[in-house]
């Protein structure tokens, strides 16, 4: 039965833990670039030039 108990609070510890560093997370505002930083290795490092005519 003691390992039911310690089950649990461990558990509860492990979703307290998240929903802070979740918490913190959004207030430091780092997410809002992340759309821009998925797509940064697709892009070419030397864009291609159009050849002169």
């Amino acid at each position: 039965m003691s390992v039911i108990v310690l089950q649990v609070f461990v558990s509860l510890m492990l979703v307290l833990g998240s929903l802070v560093l979740f918490v913190w997370t959004v207030r430091s505002r780092t997410l809002d670039h992340a759309d821009r930083l998925s797509l940064s290795p697709l892009e070419d490092d030397h864009p291609l030039k159009a050849p002169k005519d």
